[in-house]
């Protein structure tokens, strides 16, 4: 993706946390899309279903079994992926976890804390880790995180989960800006609430199980694809929204021009006369 140029489509995408959820659905659309997808994920088993509804589509797939915790096991499950299928110009960082409980922080469990922390943010910057160095080697390639509107707004539980979230938005924008020079993009994708295992078990969406609520997981895989496909490169190093935005939404937006601050992790100052402005 040379500067100047119209960024190329992107041919193969890496997936974490492609076992279940958001994770599996976005491996699914991608090969749908045309990408050839790797999948990782911890559980065998349900990996290996995941795998089957990719290859389902028609897409070229491969699947190896890792955890995003674990950087040197992670490292050649990617290196085996990209040696099946190609260098990876796609990284999908879905793979996460929350609390089981909703508990103020003094409450909060550490362990599960530490854990939550771990996959959620540590394990994101491990992809990060194994596949964008070679992106920058061939000249650029993608990045999309799987954020959450969590990070970005105060709330008296889930601290591990709204934390790891909002770190995943500011490694997003470290990325960018030191990757935009090499031709990384970089996408923070909040999917809204989507019916999966993990919200179907939280206390907080009660009433939206009641009323049958969610954002759509075509929504959520409509931002992805169109991110893949090159469309989205100007909403780098910013959140979009499933639910909210679509692709056509979005273009018209970047065609109208973005300022700096449109849809970034910024603290707001007061007013002009606030010395951190």
């Amino acid at each position: 993706m040379g500067e100047g140029c119209a960024p190329a489509p992107s041919r193969v995408a890496l997936v974490t946390g492609a076992t279940s959820g958001i994770g599996r659905g976005l491996a699914t659309a991608l090969g749908r899309a045309g990408l050839a997808v790797g999948l990782l994920g911890r559980d065998g088993e349900r990996l290996a279903e995941a795998l089957q509804e990719v290859r389902a589509t028609g897409a070229r797939c491969a699947a190896v079994p890792a955890d995003v915790v674990d950087l040197p096991g992670l490292q050649r499950a990617v290196d085996h992926l990209e040696s099946q299928l190609g260098p990876a110009d796609l990284l999908v960082s879905a793979a996460g976890v929350i609390e089981a409980v909703e508990v103020p922080v003094w409450e909060a469990d550490p362990a599960e804390w530490r854990r939550v922390v771990d996959v959620d943010l540590v394990g994101a910057f491990h992809a990060v880790r194994a596949v964008v160095p070679g992106m920058v080697a061939r000249g650029g390639g993608r990045v999309l995180h799987l954020d959450s509107g969590a990070g970005i707004k105060d709330s008296p539980v889930y601290s591990a989960y709204n934390a790891a979230k909002a770190g995943l938005f500011r490694l997003g924008g470290n990325l960018h800006v030191a990757g935009a020079a090499h031709g990384i993009s970089v996408l923070e994708l909040a999917p809204g609430v989507v019916r999966t295992p993990m919200t179907l078990a939280m206390a907080a969406h009660e009433q939206r199980r009641q009323r049958d609520q969610w954002t759509s997981q075509e929504e959520v895989d409509a931002l992805a694809v169109a991110f893949a496909r090159g469309e989205l490169d100007a909403w780098s190093g910013r959140m979009v929204r499933a639910g909210a935005d679509t692709p056509a939404s979005l273009a018209a937006r970047a065609a109208a021009g973005l300022d700096d601050d449109d849809r970034t992790l910024r603290l707001r100052p007061w007013g002009e006369d606030d010395p951190l402005r």
